[in-house]
């Protein structure tokens, strides 16, 4: 049984320590534990708990109904005035009819969001975060850091650099769009600066993939 750590927001824009780097000489065990570290986590799944009620709760009370109209029926009493309508247009109605190609798109738009709940994990604000070796698939708690908090303690890192007056934060799965507005300094020095302060900043999380950074840097319009 698994879990995870949502909405989780780092405090005071304080960061893990970095471990400690060893000697390079790795053995058998190091190369192992680099290689599953590596490996491609598994994102955390939805449970869909409000669609699923929604979708069970129509369905039973459609199927409810139905069911105790054809037990009316075959106890002798006459259908109900709605089966008989719906009948007489199904029967009546041609193909092309407007109403029968909006019912039918419909239908079919309904179907495929259906599918795409149950085929797309959701959960997109979270990123799952590395773990330790050897302790994949042996059930124990799994982490994940809220997109929101990335962005909070990469912006309040950001404007720690020297010459950045604000800066935006944009957190992605696979890639991290940061836009400094610098007031003094060198563009290009700041932007360095950047790269090299939210690259550390970014590699201290622990995610699992480690997205890309991207820095633009500009001065604030004159007014």
């Amino acid at each position: 049984m698994s879990a995870h750590t949502g909405h989780q927001r780092p405090g005071d824009g304080d960061l893990p320590p970095e471990p400690a780097k060893t000697g390079s000489s790795a053995g058998p065990e190091d190369t192992g534990a680099k290689s599953e570290a590596r490996a491609s986590p598994r994102r955390f799944w939805s449970a869909r708990r409000v669609p699923a009620v929604i979708v069970a709760s129509l369905s039973l009370a459609a199927v409810g109904l139905l069911l105790y109209d054809v037990v009316s029926v075959r106890a002798g009493r006459p259908a109900m005035g709605w089966r008989r309508r719906l009948a007489d247009e199904l029967a009546t109605r041609p193909l092309d009819d407007v109403w029968i190609i909006v019912g039918a798109a419909v239908a079919m738009a309904l179907g495929l969001f259906l599918i795409v709940l149950a085929v797309t994990p959701g959960l997109r604000s979270l990123l799952p975060m590395r773990q330790p070796p050897g302790s994949r698939g042996t059930g124990e708690v799994r982490a994940g850091l809220d997109r929101r908090a990335v962005a909070l303690l990469l912006r309040d890192r950001a404007v720690r650099v020297s010459g950045v007056e604000s800066a935006r934060v944009d957190v992605g799965r696979r890639k991290i769009k940061v836009r400094a507005q610098v007031h003094f300094r060198d563009l290009d020095e700041v932007r360095a600066d950047l790269d090299a302060a939210l690259g550390e900043a970014v590699a201290s999380l622990g995610l699992a993939r480690r997205p890309t950074v991207t820095v633009h840097v500009r001065r604030p319009k004159k007014g």
